[in-house]
């Protein structure tokens, strides 16, 4: 079982990127999927999750709508999509995989991580 986080890299102010994480060993499916983000000295954050049957999305604050998250459960990967990125959204991103969940916004919640891409928002 493994999730592969990749699309990380530099980015300008106001530019975009999109993030992907796709699984091996198991179906995405059946699992809620999410994002989180993290920086040195600070605990994980949330940023987007989308339920197991993909008809909820939920997004923190500091990122909804200009973050989307998707996925495509044919070829077993979840994007999130980052536009307006700012220099604050400077971060480890995680991917995380959640039996028939919802989208928590709780890294408890979440069985199975991947093992995080850089995503560095600079002039």
């Amino acid at each position: 079982v493994q999730l592969q986080a990749s699309g990380g890299g530099l980015v300008q102010p106001g530019g975009s990127l999109r993030l992907s994480c796709a699984a091996s060993g198991f179906g995405l499916n059946s699992y809620a999927m999410g994002w989180f983000r993290q920086t040195p000295g600070k605990e994980r954050e949330f940023a987007a999750a989308t339920g197991w049957n993909s008809g909820s999305t939920n997004y923190a604050d500091s990122v909804k709508g200009r973050f989307t998250i998707s996925r495509d459960n044919a070829k077993n990967t979840v994007y999130l999509q980052m536009n307006s990125l700012k220099p604050v959204d400077t971060a480890v991103y995680y991917c995380a995989a959640d039996f028939l969940g919802t989208g928590s916004v709780s890294a408890h919640d979440y069985e199975f991580w991947g093992q995080g891409t850089l995503v560095t928002v600079s002039s």
